[in-house]
């Protein structure tokens, strides 16, 4: 789906607007349903584990549960042209999304009453927490091909990329700021409860919402000319995606993939260890949570009202250059933070700036790789560009705790080996840079696609 530069320009007083329409509604509640276990198997995870004393180096390994978001690859073939157990007359998509809606759910409720110190300890919680990445994947599986497939043309898909993207936003504020309130006056386990009844919100979408019919059509025609279950249907169904995609795009596809690969690392990095930090700075939650739910939330809109924009003006490649620079200054900004201690202004602003820049880069890399999928193989495709985009990063940031530890076992203070550690996050954004730029000068003149 190649975006065409007539698009119109979706911002926030925009997008906001076309929340009246019941499909762009659901794109925000399905957005929101999106992001909501991302942090709660991540950063704020780490933060629930840090409160009860685990070490850096644990609970760094722990984050590897999100490599089921890297690994999502490799079933999406199966979401894309089976029905979900049990929900299959909702449709394809709908039917995945509510099923793993649920099954996030159970698991955060199963997490809430084992806790870290309950039977099993770390290994059990550790496993529940995978069965919230897996069942989460799958949901986006799932809905990042009901957003793509649900968009007439390329501007509804911008209208509803920005849109998802603001849900998916505000349940990261929720995980990453409200629940600090909760579990300042009512625990983690209680806080982990209510995250569970939130999903709720994605379920309600998923249950009023029609299926995407725009892609109906492809898809019974392939499954009626090839079912899955027979040599030829298989392999259109797991083979046939990439094929497509190295068709269409040629030589650029292996260094589009590259790119897209180390686009996020600085910020997968810093994920394991920012609750650790806030917690060994000394900051009460709530003062955190309400940092994040008011200067962070304000940052968070305007990097992605900027980021659809530039994606518009500035067309996808020279968005996803801009972003890749502030992305590494956002991450930096937090060694100022570790250097001159837990001052409010200094924390707050370190924070804002951060946000700022996650946002923008988030909506400029959402944008372009949803303008590379081709329709009868979106969910597939997708789920390959955002499992690229994961690889490396949630490798890498298993060793983020150790890497703390390790500069502070080496004589230096915790708070020095954090300043290091966010400076040399922030440096890790040089290479993405650079492929952008790569990318861009080998980009086709007059080609259709990232205009």
């Amino acid at each position: 789906m190649a975006a065409n530069a007539s698009a119109k320009k979706y911002g926030f007083r925009e997008s906001l607007a076309a929340l009246k329409n019941p499909r762009v509604a659901a794109m925000l509640a399905l957005g929101f349903a999106s992001g909501l276990p991302f942090l709660l198997t991540g950063a704020t995870f780490g933060y629930w584990l840090r409160d009860e004393g685990t070490t850096l180096t644990a609970i760094g390994f722990l984050s590897w549960v999100g490599l089921a978001y890297t690994f999502k690859v490799l079933w999406s073939p199966f979401i894309d042209r089976l029905p979900a157990p049990f929900f299959g007359k909702l449709g394809r998509r709908r039917g995945w999304a509510l099923l793993s809606q649920l099954a996030v759910a159970g698991a955060l409720v199963a997490m809430a009453i084992m806790g870290p110190h309950g039977p099993g300890g770390l290994a059990t919680i550790g496993a529940l927490a995978l069965v919230v990445a897996f069942a989460s994947a799958t949901q986006d599986i799932a809905v990042d091909a009901w957003r793509i497939e649900a968009a007439a043309d390329a501007d509804e898909l911008g209208l509803f990329t920005s849109v998802f993207q603001l849900g998916y936003r505000a349940a990261l504020l929720v995980t990453d700021a409200l629940i600090l309130v909760f579990a300042e006056y009512f625990g983690w386990p209680i806080s982990y409860v209510l995250m569970a009844v939130f999903m709720g919100i994605g379920v309600f979408a998923a249950l009023r919402t029609p299926e995407p019919s725009r892609a109906d059509a492809v898809m019974e025609e392939k499954a009626g000319a090839a079912p899955l279950w027979t040599p030829r249907g298989f392999v259109d169904a797991v083979i046939g995606p990439f094929v497509a995609f190295f068709k269409t795009h040629g030589a650029l596809a292996l260094l589009m993939l590259l790119m897209i690969s180390v686009y996020r690392l600085p910020e997968f990095l810093i994920g394991p260890v920012a609750g650790p930090f806030y917690s060994d700075l000394g900051l009460e939650k709530d003062v955190v949570g309400g940092v994040r739910g008011t200067v962070g939330l304000l940052a968070s809109i305007l990097g992605i009202a900027a980021g659809g924009i530039a994606a518009v003006r500035l067309g996808y490649m020279r968005s996803l250059i801009v972003g890749a620079v502030l992305q590494g200054i956002g991450v930096a900004a937090y060694a100022l933070v570790a250097i001159f201690g837990p001052n409010l202004a200094l924390f707050s602003a370190a924070m804002a700036t951060d946000n700022f820049c996650y946002a923008f880069a988030g909506v400029a890399l959402i944008t372009y790789m949803s303008s590379l999928t081709s329709l009868g193989y979106t969910a597939t495709q997708y789920a390959l560009l955002s499992s690229t985009y994961t690889l490396f990063g949630k490798f890498l940031k298993g060793f983020s705790g150790a890497v703390v530890d390790g500069l502070n076992q080496q004589g230096r203070t915790l708070m020095e080996s954090y300043a290091i550690f966010y400076v040399g996050a922030g440096a890790i954004a040089v290479p993405a840079l650079v492929l952008c730029l790569v990318l861009a000068a080998r980009q086709p003149k007059g080609a259709p696609a990232p205009a």
